[in-house]
């Protein structure tokens, strides 16, 4: 594959764009909002020129909703040898696909499980997709040409291939993506008139919690009414624990201690499932899950600091896993939890503590 055309020019699209011509592919950009496009150029994504002939693959970078109308003109035009689209829903877009009565079998769905809560090229990086699981959702009569094209998008781009149902795909991310960004959102709701001495209070939990409540509401219209049937499910379910938990916590107050008991038990019960569904989350690059420790450290606000520590971390021969930043409220400090092995806290604790950092026990 030598030539590639992108056909949206958003996060996702720009992002694969990026990819691709630093992998040496030469790319044509298109966006129905002209000065996307040329952002994305200026980006060094590719270019806003047309291509002499059809290009190797078109990657359809749309909304779910327009990805059939997208498809239909790109293929009576003789765009590419070979199609996909990145929508984050598959089936409404297949059955659009169908309707409109595109060729499919040099067309094939996919979903790359990447993505910012910043939308728009600016937004975009050329490694956004490195070790992200790719999903492709082959149609019945897909060719195997088009399959090898969409495998050869994905290892250019560093991601992993995924292939399933676009059926399952839909329910799978409803269930990790979908569902979680309507939750984070209305976390995030509850801050929106709260006290602002509460809100100063916030940490690191709640910042996790609401992060990609960020999200940008209009993009999310689109793909929510692409799978809103399969994520109202899941918030029933959601909704049906909320009541539960309610109660148990009306019943920690009450004056019977049977009641309380059963309050506490119901509570324990949730955080429990809660445990065990976390523990389910893949590790570091797809891996099964792992259990880190961490060592916590309080670090200066200027310049340098935080590489001055990785470089302390990495000259005492441990590997940071993970890295999380709290900020003091009020204060020009910040503490560093780094994930490390359980088999490294004490060296690495005892080798901080020795260089002059304040190491949190």
């Amino acid at each position: 594959m030598r030539t590639v055309a992108v056909v949206g020019t958003g996060l996702i699209g720009t992002s694969a764009a990026l990819a691709l011509t630093g992998r040496g592919l030469t790319v044509y950009l298109e966006d129905a909002d002209p000065d996307a496009a040329r952002t994305a150029a200026s980006l060094g994504a590719g270019t806003t020129e047309l291509p002499d002939g059809p290009v190797d693959l078109a990657i359809i970078a749309v909304p779910p909703a327009l990805v059939g109308k997208v498809l239909a003109d790109c293929q009576r035009r003789g765009l590419a040898r070979w199609y996909t689209d990145v929508a984050s829903v598959k089936t409404g877009p297949r059955a659009e696909v169908a309707a409109l009565g595109c060729d499919t079998t040099h067309y094939i769905g996919s979903h790359p499980m990447a993505g910012r809560e910043r939308s728009g090229p600016l937004a975009a990086r050329a490694d956004l997709f490195e070790g992200r699981p790719w999903v492709l959702t082959p149609t019945p009569d897909t060719d195997t040409e088009t399959l090898n094209a969409a495998l050869e998008l994905v290892a250019l781009c560093g991601a992993m291939p995924i292939v399933m149902d676009a059926a399952a795909h839909d329910r799978a991310v409803a269930l990790v993506s979908h569902a979680p960004q309507l939750l984070s959102s209305l976390v995030a709701a509850r801050l929106e008139h709260a006290d602002e001495t509460a809100v100063r209070l916030s940490g690191q939990g709640v910042r996790d919690v609401t992060r990609i409540a960020a999200s940008n509401p209009a993009m999310w219209v689109d793909i929510l009414s692409a799978n809103a049937g399969v994520v109202a499910d899941i918030l029933e379910e959601v909704a049906a624990d909320l009541d539960e938990t309610v109660t148990a916590l009306r019943a920690l107050q009450a004056a019977d201690e049977g009641e309380r008991r059963s309050g506490a038990a119901g509570i324990e019960a949730v955080m429990r499932r809660g445990n065990s569904g976390q523990a389910r989350i893949p590790g570091k690059h797809g891996a099964p899950p792992t259990r880190y420790e961490t060592v916590t450290v309080v670090l200066g606000d200027q310049p340098g600091e935080l590489g001055r520590l990785f470089g302390e971390v990495g000259a005492l021969g441990v590997n940071i896993e993970d890295v999380t930043i709290e900020h003091s409220t009020g204060q020009q400090v910040g503490h560093v939890q780094l994930s490390v092995a359980p088999t490294a806290v004490q060296r690495l604790s005892r080798g901080l503590r020795e260089h002059g950092w304040s190491v949190r026990d």
